[in-house]
């Protein structure tokens, strides 16, 4: 299945919806205002929070949690290189990405298997993003991941 993330540039917080590929929105991702470091909701359609994403603070390199439930399921660390590179522990076993993280262009896997890929679209007014889920039974937590590895590489450049 496909999903289309599209992100504002310019926006005072992280608030978009995820749609499908036929257009139907499918999930809803929004931002605490004012808060230390990055907390994000990502809800389904009715506002039913699935994942609750938050940032650490006081870290020398990004890390984030991803909890369900109240359960963390995730951790996100960046790891010290010169390319980015990631350190991901989940309920999932361990997640690596393959690919250029620069430019939007990676695989996400779980050790052979590749869950999903990711393209960012280019010549837009918002940040898009195209992932084609081959998991469709962690479908939530891959497009959530996808967004925690969006928000380590460039939520500066907002």
């Amino acid at each position: 299945m496909r999903y289309q993330i599209r992100q504002k540039i310019f926006s005072l917080r992280d608030n978009f919806t995820i749609k499908d590929q036929f257009g139907n929105n499918c999930y809803q991702v929004t931002g605490k205002i004012m808060a230390l470091g990055d907390k994000l909701y990502f809800n389904d359609m009715e506002g039913n929070n699935l994942i609750y994403i938050e940032q650490k603070l006081w870290r020398l390199l990004a890390e984030y949690n991803m909890f369900e439930n109240d359960e963390k399921i995730a951790t996100v660390k960046r790891k010290f290189s010169f390319r980015p590179r990631f350190d991901i522990t989940s309920k999932f076993g361990e997640i690596t990405l393959d690919g250029n993280y620069w430019q939007h262009e990676f695989s996400i896997k779980r050790e052979n298997y590749t869950m999903a890929d990711v393209s960012k679209k280019w010549f837009s007014l918002s940040d898009t993003y195209g992932i084609e889920v081959y998991d469709t039974e962690n479908t939530e937590f891959i497009l959530a991941l996808a967004i925690v590895i969006d928000q380590v590489l460039h939520d500066n450049d907002r």
